[in-house]
C-alpha cells in the first residue's frame, strides 16, 4: 500500500510539472518582448533576446538584412520552383529537388519538429518575413515573389544543401563539384602553453551560393553562442560559448549509394524477378524570356532502391541517400550550441540528425574530441572501394535499411598526443600516433590503407613536434602558407639542377634557392615551383607513401634528369607569361574583384598548403587569378575562465549588392590578420556601427 501511494505521488508530481511547462510555454508565446541587435564594425550582428525565441527571430531578420536577395533565391530553389520564378537555367537544380521529394518531405518534417526547437524555427522566419516587410525597398525585384517564406521552405533548404548537395551530391551530380576543404585542430591542455584547450575552426567551401557563410553572436536567457552558420540555416553550424566549442569538416563518408539498375519491359529487374517501376507525375513550370510561364511535364521513376535517373550515355541509375529524411538537423545543432559540457554536447549529437561531418571539440574542462560522425549505412558485405563505384542494382542485399548507432562511429577522447586534427583525411590520421585501427571497423566505414594527401601531413607536422602551443601559434598554423612540396622535392631538384649547364635552369635554380617556400604575397619563387609541381607526377617520386612513415612521405626524385627538364619547361611558361621568373605570388594571386583586389596568400591542397586558397583565371585580366574558394570562416579559440576567440570571414559579412560588408574583408586577408571576436557588451560598444531594436510578439 505504501509502494502504490509513492507511485500515485509521484505521478502527480510528474502531471504538475508537466502542467508548469505547458502554461510556461503557452505564457512565453503569448507575452510581447523585444531583441536588440548591436551591429560591430565587421558587420557581425550581437543579438540579445530576452527569449530565445525573440533571439532567433533576430538572427533570422538579421541574415535577412545581409543575404535578403540570395536567401529568398534559395529558399526558391528548395522549393522546387526556381525555374518558374527565374526560368530555365534553374530547371535541373529543380528537377533533382523535386525528384527526391524534397518540398513534400519538408511539410512532414515540420510536423516532426523537436517540440522544444519549433518556436525556435517559427521565430526564425518571423524574423526572415519581418525584414522583408519592414525593408521591400532593399530586395531585388525578382526575388519578391517568393514572399512570404515558411518553415517549411527552410526545412527544404537544410534537406537540399546537407542531404542532396554535401552528402549525395557526388553520387547525384551535385550543383557544383566542391573542392577538398576543412582544417580542424583541438589541442589539449597538456600541448597548450596556457594549459587550456585550444581550438580552430577553419571550413573552406567556394565564395558563392549556399556555401557561404553568415557570422553572429546569438544570446538569450542561459544561452550564448557565437559563430557561422551556412546561409539559410536557422542555426549556428560551427560555434562556441562559454564553455566549449565544436567545428566541423568533410568527412570521407559513404552515406550515398548510386545503383546500377538491370531495365527490362518498361521494368526493372531485382533478384531475377522483374519489377514495376513506381512513378509520379510531375508538372513544372519553367518561365519564358517574355515572362510566360511554359509547363514542362515530368514523370518521375522509383525502385526499392529509390529515385531513379538516367545519365547521358542512356544507363539507369537509382540512388539512395542515408539521412534525407531526418527532420530535427537544425534541433540538434541548437542543442549542441546549449551544452555546457562534454556529456550534453555528445548527447545532442547522439541525436543523429546531422547524416555526415566530422566533429572536432574542445572545452573549458580540457576535453578534446575528434568524432566521424554521419549515418553511416549498415551494408551486408563489401569493403570502402566496392561501395564507391555503381553498385548492382539487380540483387536486393545490397539495398541497405539502417545506419550505424553513435557507439559504432570512429571516435577519439582526450588521445595521449594532446591534439586532434582534421584536413578531409580518413579518421584514421585524426591524431599521431594514430590510436584508431581500421581493422576494427567495417570496410565500409572509411578508406583505409590509401595514401594520406600533403594538406592532412602538413596539418600534423605543424604541430606534433610542438610541446607547448599558444593561441598566437595556433592562429600561426592556421594561416600557414608553407608547401609541404617543397620541403620534400625542393632539395632533390636543386641538387639535380646543380649538374645542368642550362641558363635558365640555372636561373630558375637561383631564384628556388632564394625563396621562403611559402606562397605569402610577397614570395619569389612560389610561381615557378607550383608551375613546376603542376607537371609532377606521383610515377616521379623516388620513396612513395609509405603507411609506416605516413607524414614524410611520398620524398625524392626517381628521375632527377626528367624534374630539371620539366623546371626549364615551368621557366619558359612563367617567363612567357609574365615576363619574368621572380614575379610575386600576390601579383599573379589577388583577393578581390579587379578594382577592389589585393595581393593573395595561400594556394591548393595539392601542393600541401594548410591556408587553403583556390584561384580562376580572371577574365578582365587574364595573367591574373582570383579567388574563389578555400578559406571561408576561420576562429581560433580558447577555454579559459573567459573564453577568448580571434576570427575571419574571408568575403566579408553579406552577399546583398551594395552593402558595406559585401567583399569588405579583403585586405584583412591580404595582411593574414584575424580580429577579436567580440563577445561582451562594453567590447561590442567600443566598435559599433549600428543599433536596432526590435519588438516581437511571439505566434499564438
Amino acid at each position: 500500500m505504501k509502494f502504490l501511494t509513492i507511485c500515485l505521488f509521484l505521478i502527480q508530481l510528474i502531471a504538475s510539472a508537466q502542467s508548469t511547462t505547458r502554461e510556461r510555454l503557452k505564457a512565453s508565446q503569448s507575452v510581447p518582448s523585444t531583441v536588440d541587435i548591436l551591429w560591430d564594425s565587421a558587420g557581425v550582428p550581437h543579438i540579445y533576446g530576452q527569449t530565445l525565441e525573440a533571439m532567433y527571430y533576430g538572427f533570422g531578420y538579421a541574415q535577412m538584412q545581409n543575404h535578403a536577395n540570395l536567401l529568398l533565391q534559395l529558399y526558391g530553389q528548395a522549393r522546387g520552383r526556381a525555374a518558374e520564378y527565374w526560368g530555365p537555367h534553374y530547371l535541373d537544380s529543380d528537377k533533382i529537388v523535386t525528384l527526391f521529394g524534397v518540398p513534400g518531405q519538408a511539410q512532414k518534417q515540420y510536423t516532426q519538429q523537436p517540440a522544444d526547437y519549433k518556436l525556435f524555427l517559427d521565430s526564425f522566419v518571423s524574423g526572415l518575413n519581418a525584414y522583408a516587410k519592414a525593408h521591400p525597398e532593399a530586395i531585388g525585384a525578382e526575388f519578391n515573389q517568393v514572399l512570404p517564406i515558411t518553415p517549411q521552405d527552410v526545412l527544404a533548404h537544410i534537406s537540399r544543401v546537407i542531404c542532396l548537395e554535401f552528402t549525395g551530391g557526388s553520387e547525384a551530380g551535385a550543383a557544383r563539384v566542391m573542392p577538398p576543404g576543412s582544417n580542424a585542430y583541438a589541442i589539449a591542455p597538456t600541448r597548450s602553453a596556457s594549459k587550456k584547450a585550444l581550438l580552430m575552426a577553419n571550413p573552406h567551401l567556394p565564395w558563392e551560393g549556399f556555401f557561404l557563410f553568415f557570422e553572429a553572436h546569438l544570446n538569450g536567457p542561459d544561452f550564448m553562442a557565437y559563430g557561422a552558420s551556412l546561409v539559410g540555416q536557422p542555426v549556428l553550424n560551427i560555434a562556441f560559448n562559454q564553455h566549449l566549442g565544436w567545428t566541423h569538416t568533410v568527412n570521407t563518408i559513404d552515406a550515398a549509394d548510386r545503383y546500377a539498375l538491370t531495365v527490362q519491359d518498361g521494368g526493372y529487374v531485382l533478384d531475377g524477378v522483374k519489377q514495376a517501376f513506381e512513378t509520379k507525375a510531375v508538372t513544372l513550370q519553367v518561365r519564358q524570356p517574355d515572362g510566360q510561364l511554359k509547363p514542362q511535364q515530368l514523370t518521375y521513376r522509383y525502385t526499392r532502391h529509390g529515385p531513379v535517373m538516367e545519365t547521358k550515355d542512356g544507363k539507369t541509375y537509382a540512388f539512395r541517400f542515408a539521412g534525407l529524411t531526418n527532420p530535427a538537423i537544425a534541433a540538434q545543432h541548437h542543442a549542441m550550441a546549449k551544452a555546457k559540457n562534454l556529456a550534453e554536447f555528445e548527447t545532442a549529437l547522439q541525436r543523429m540528425q546531422l547524416p555526415m561531418f566530422n566533429v572536432i571539440y574542445a572545452d573549458g574542462a580540457g576535453n578534446i574530441l575528434y568524432l566521424f560522425n554521419g549515418n553511416v549505412p549498415i551494408r551486408s558485405e563489401g569493403d570502402w572501394a566496392f561501395w564507391q563505384g555503381a553498385i548492382d542494382g539487380s540483387s536486393a542485399k545490397y539495398i541497405w535499411t539502417q545506419t550505424h548507432p553513435y557507439r559504432d562511429l570512429p571516435r577519439v577522447l582526450n588521445p595521449p598526443s594532446g591534439f586532434v586534427q582534421n584536413a578531409n583525411d580518413a579518421p584514421w590520421s585524426c591524431t599521431y600516433p594514430a590510436v584508431l585501427n581500421p581493422k576494427t571497423f567495417p570496410g565500409y566505414m572509411s578508406p583505409a590503407g590509401t595514401s594520406l594527401r600533403l594538406r592532412p601531413q602538413r596539418s600534423i607536422n605543424l604541430v606534433k613536434d610542438d610541446p607547448s602551443i599558444s593561441f598566437e601559434e595556433l592562429a600561426g598554423y592556421k594561416l600557414n602558407t608553407g608547401l609541404e612540396a617543397a620541403d620534400r622535392f625542393l632539395d632533390d631538384l636543386l641538387a639535380a639542377v646543380e649538374h645542368d649547364p642550362d641558363t635558365l635552369t640555372q636561373q630558375a635554380a637561383s631564384l628556388l634557392k632564394a625563396w621562403d617556400k611559402s606562397t605569402n604575397r610577397d614570395s619569389k619563387g612560389a610561381v615557378l615551383f607550383t608551375a613546376w609541381f603542376d607537371q609532377f607526377n606521383p610515377g616521379m617520386v623516388a620513396v612513395g607513401w609509405d603507411p609506416q612513415r605516413p607524414v614524410s612521405t611520398p620524398d625524392g626524385l626517381k628521375d632527377p634528369k626528367k624534374a630539371v627538364e620539366l623546371l626549364r619547361s615551368a621557366a619558359v611558361q612563367v617567363h612567357q607569361r609574365y615576363g619574368r621568373l621572380d614575379i610575386t605570388w600576390g601579383e599573379v594571386n589577388r583577393f578581390g574583384p579587379v578594382g577592389h583586389d589585393y595581393p593573395a596568400n595561400g594556394g591548393s591542397e595539392q601542393y600541401g598548403i594548410y591556408r587553403t586558397i583556390y584561384f580562376a583565371p580572371d577574365p578582365k585580366q587574364p595573367q591574373r587569378n582570383q579567388a574563389v574558394a578555400g578559406d571561408t570562416y576561420v576562429a581560433v579559440t580558447e577555454f579559459g575562465e573567459k573564453v577568448r576567440a580571434q576570427v575571419s570571414l574571408s568575403y566579408g559579412n553579406a552577399s546583398q549588392p551594395g552593402h558595406k560588408h559585401n567583399g569588405d574583408n579583403w585586405k584583412r586577408m591580404s595582411d593574414k590578420q584575424l580580429r577579436e571576436a567580440l563577445l561582451d557588451k562594453p567590447a561590442i560598444l567600443r566598435q559599433l556601427e549600428k543599433k536596432e531594436t526590435l519588438p516581437f510578439t511571439p505566434k499564438p
